[in-house]
């Protein structure tokens, strides 16, 4: 036979990594689309709104609103190749302004900052630019509840050991502790919601930090840029960015989650636990070693998991000991960190959705590892406080059990209890852990009625999660479509 090559074949594994992990994971990540680019995207936007609102309220004449309209929008179509190398000494909106009155002369380009300062501007930029890294998130997220609820299902009744401290303790199945962790990530999608619910105020008609004498409509601007209402207050509406610490905080509290996931899930598919199988195409080889089956993808998880904590402390530290109003450090550099942090908690929910749903449970070894390690001891001494034994009594009773089972004094503990009087046969005693499971319907515990009522609550949480981002989006969506009428109005040219 001849021997392969192909990164794909390893001998050890046959297939290659999943694609969108190779993507994310491995492929240099040569420099996408020029951030600017995306900059002057929402920039132009929240011009269009502007200029719209300045020619409804007769501030600018509709035949210049016209004309400003129109060139923006020929930059937008363009994809902004006019600015592209334009020198910027005082910045990227400086010199896109400057375009537009070289093309359009001072008396129509000069008209785009009325009543508007970059200060308002940037915060209601950062706003826009928000809102699809964060709802892209929060679909991810959304998707990874599903998973869990669905696989919970499936293994419901896989029997494992609980562990504490590292060692097995009760028994519970996998579906239990999976559902288990849709739980507690349905909380953490709550505080992403509910932080990305101050998305909906706009900034934008607060001028530097003290409005503007000029009578604007601010809650126009704000409908068509699809937002809820504008921030009521100037000096709030710049110099806060509470928003990016509040989005921060809840995906560094995500992060802990996940990165906890993870390393369970490193944990039970080593050879020395040998619950778990990640399929081929979500393990890699080693360069040297012909037997590997690296599970690296789940280390990419707890690294990425790390990035809104770092992104939050770095954020904050910026920002503290600034004074309330704009302010370099609190509205650029604090908050560029958001960015990463939510890429990469996305593509670290990413790679937990693929590896939850392609890996193989080894549900013998699971049970088998339950009863091994004793783990029905516990609802043993609980059996033995129903039959009238003080529980420390029975605590003591079931843990000489324990201890004579391990030193190789008796053969089970049903044979020592039975023994010492506790019970008529060692065949009464609940030692099986499939059976404990079973009858653990109290406190949240592995039994069928009490696990079916949290899968029926989380899968309630994931619903009105889907909800409300459907919310979000449709509203943004909406207010994309009012613009573009009212641009069209004015321009007297068909919507886009």
């Amino acid at each position: 036979m001849t021997a392969t090559t192909s990164g794909s074949d390893t001998g050890r594994l046959t297939t290659a990594l999943d694609p969108t992990l190779q993507r994310m994971l491995l492929e240099p990540r040569w420099e996408r689309a020029a951030p600017w680019r995306a900059e002057l995207d929402r920039i132009t936007r929240v011009d269009l709104a502007h200029v719209v609102m300045l020619a409804e309220r007769g501030i600018v004449r509709r035949e210049a609103a016209a004309a400003l309209l129109a060139a923006v929008t020929d930059l937008r179509r363009r994809n902004f190749g006019p600015i592209e190398g334009r020198p910027a000494p005082r910045g990227l909106y400086l010199a896109y302004e400057g375009y537009l009155i070289e093309t359009l002369g001072e008396e129509v380009g000069g008209l785009l900052h009325t009543g508007r300062s970059r200060n308002d501007l940037n915060a209601t930029c950062l706003r826009i630019g928000l809102r699809e890294p964060l709802a892209e998130l929060v679909l991810r997220l959304i998707r990874l509840e599903l998973v869990l609820l669905n696989r919970g299902r499936r293994y419901g009744e896989s029997v494992m050991p609980a562990h504490t401290h590292f060692q097995p303790a009760v028994p519970i199945t996998y579906g239990h502790y999976l559902v288990g962790q849709a739980g507690a990530l349905a909380r953490e999608v709550e505080a992403l919601l509910s932080a990305g619910d101050g998305l909906a105020s706009c900034p934008l008609g607060a001028g530097a930090v003290g409005g503007t004498s000029i009578p604007i409509d601010a809650s126009r601007t704000a409908e068509l840029l699809g937002f809820a209402a504008p921030v009521p207050n100037s000096v709030d509406a710049v110099a806060a960015r509470d928003l990016v610490l509040r989005i921060l905080a809840a995906a560094a509290t995500l992060g802990v989650l996940l990165s906890r996931v993870a390393t369970d899930l490193l944990l039970w598919s080593t050879e020395e636990f040998g619950l778990l199988r990640l399929p081929d195409d979500l393990v890699g080889s080693s360069s040297m070693m012909p037997q590997k089956r690296n599970p690296f993808v789940l280390e990419h998880v707890r690294g990425k998991a790390s990035a809104a904590l770092g992104a939050f402390v770095a954020a904050a530290t910026a920002m503290r000991g600034e004074p309330y109003t704009n302010s370099i450090s609190v509205g650029t550099e604090a908050t560029g960190h958001v960015w990463d942090a939510l890429s990469e908690s996305t593509e670290a929910t990413t790679i937990l959705v693929k590896v939850l749903s392609g890996t193989t449970v080894n549900a013998s070894a699971m049970e088998r590892r339950a009863n091994d390690g004793m783990t029905a001891a516990t609802a043993i001494a609980e059996e033995m406080v129903r039959r009238g034994v003080p529980f420390r009594r029975a605590h003591h009773e079931v843990g000489l059990a324990v201890r004579l089972v391990l030193d190789g004094a008796a053969g089970s503990l049903g044979e020592v209890l039975a023994d010492r009087g506790h019970f008529e046969a060692p065949e009464d005693v609940p030692d099986d852990a499939a059976r404990v499971c079973a009858a653990a319907d109290y406190g949240g515990g592995p039994g069928p009625r009490s696990r079916a009522w949290a899968v029926t609550q989380a899968r309630r949480s994931a619903t009105a999660h889907r909800a409300r981002l459907n919310t979000w989006t449709a509203s943004w969506r909406d207010a994309d479509e009012r613009l573009a009428r009212a641009v069209a109005e004015i321009t007297g040219t068909s919507p886009v």
